[in-house]
C-alpha cells in the first residue's frame, strides 16, 4: 500500500461518503495545553469512519460476489457501514453481531438493510458464525479491520484532515482491531510532515499496548470496557503497519473515558461514543507529550445508546 493506492481509494469512495468537518474547541485547547483539531467522523454516513473502508472494499467486488452478498462480524459501527455499502451496489449484507451490541446500533443495521445474525459476545463465536454464513451463502467475508482495502479506506479520514491542517505534528486515534490505526499511520507517513501517530486504548483491553511491547499480537482476557468498539483484536495485516509507522500506544482508565465523553458533549455540543473519547482522554492524560503543539484527533463515531448512557 502506497501513496498512489491511497489517492485512488479516496477518489473511488468520494461519491459515497461525507467529507466530514474539522472542529476546534477553546475549552479543550486550554485544558489540553495544545491546539487540537477534531476530524468529526461522528458525522460520517452510518455515524462512524468505517463507512470509508467498507465502501472501498465493496466497490471492488466482482459481479458474482455482489450477487452472493457480503458478511462481517461487528459490534455495530462496521455492521452499519457494510450494510450501507452493500446497499449502494445492490448486494445483501449478513451481519454477525454479539448479543450485547448496543440496541441503537442493531436498529441502525436493520434500517440500512443489513441481515443480523446474533452470537455470543466473544471473538471466537463471531468468527465461527461468520465462517458458517460464508459456507452456506457463498458470501464474501470482509473483515472490519484486518483487510487491506478496509485499511486504505479508513486512512482517507487522516488524508482529509492533513489536507485541511497540513502542519499537524501528531494525530491520535482509538485502537480496536487496528484498521483506523493502520490506515491513519499510512496516511500520516505519506501525506504528513514528520507527523506522529499515537493510538489510545483502555487499560482493561490493552492488547495493542502489550503487542507493541512484545512485538507480537497479544489477546485480551476480558472485554470489560465501556468502549465497546475497542474490544476486538489486532490482525496480521493491521499490526505490521502499526508497528512500522506508529509512535506508540497510550492507555486510559474507564473513568477518564466517561469524563472526557461528558466534557466533549458539554463543551463542543456534539455526540461522541465512548470509543471516540479514548483518544482525547489520552491527550488529557499525557499533556506534557503534546503541549504547545498542533495535533489532530479523529473522532471515530457517534453511535450511542441513549437508553444506556454512562454519563
Amino acid at each position: 500500500m502506497n501513496q498512489k493506492h491511497l489517492l485512488a481509494c479516496h477518489e473511488r469512495i468520494l461519491p459515497y461518503i461525507h467529507r466530514t468537518p474539522v472542529l476546534t474547541s477553546r475549552w479543550i485547547n486550554e485544558r489540553a495545553g495544545t491546539e487540537v483539531f477534531f476530524k468529526c467522523e461522528n458525522f460520517q454516513r452510518g455515524g462512524a469512519y468505517k463507512a470509508r473502508g467498507a465502501t472501498n472494499a465493496v466497490l471492488q467486488l466482482t459481479d458474482t460476489q455482489k450477487k452472493n452478498g457480503v458478511v462481517t462480524h461487528s459490534s455495530g459501527n462496521f455492521a452499519q457501514a457494510l450494510s450501507i455499502a452493500a446497499k449502494n451496489v445492490g448486494a445483501k449484507a449478513f451481519i454477525v453481531m454479539p448479543l450485547t451490541a448496543p440496541k441503537v446500533k442493531k436498529d441502525a443495521v436493520k434500517a440500512y438493510g443489513g441481515n443480523i445474525i446474533e452470537c455470543e459476545p466473544t471473538l471466537k463465536a463471531r468468527e465461527a458464525m461468520a465462517e458458517k454464513i460464508v459456507r452456506e451463502k457463498e458470501a464474501t467475508f470482509i473483515h472490519p479491520s484486518n483487510d487491506e482495502q478496509v485499511i486504505m479506506g479508513q486512512g482517507t479520514a487522516c488524508m482529509e484532515l492533513l489536507e485541511e491542517r497540513p502542519g499537524l505534528s501528531a494525530i491520535l486515534i482509538p485502537v480496536g482491531g487496528g484498521g483506523l490505526a493502520a490506515g491513519t499511520s499510512l496516511a500520516a507517513y505519506f501525506f504528513g510532515t514528520h507527523c506522529e501517530v499515537w493510538g489510545a486504548e483502555p487499560f482493561s483491553v490493552d492488547d495493542a499496548y502489550r503487542s507493541f511491547k512484545s512485538g507480537k499480537i497479544e489477546s485480551n482476557a476480558s472485554t470489560e470496557t465501556i468502549a465497546d468498539g475497542l474490544r476486538t483484536q489486532l490482525g496480521d495485516r493491521s499490526f505490521p503497519i502499526m508497528k512500522k509507522y506508529m509512535k506508540g500506544i497510550i492507555r486510559v482508565e474507564e473513568a477518564e473515558i466517561v469524563e472526557t465523553m461528558r466534557f466533549v458533549w458539554e463543551r463542543m455540543k456534539i455526540i461522541i461514543e465512548p470509543s471516540s473519547a479514548v483518544a482525547l482522554a489520552a491527550v488529557f492524560r499525557e499533556k506534557d507529550k503534546f503541549r504547545n503543539k498542533h495535533i489532530g484527533v479523529i473522532i471515530s463515531g457517534g453511535n450511542v445508546d441513549l437508553n444506556n448512557l454512562p454519563l
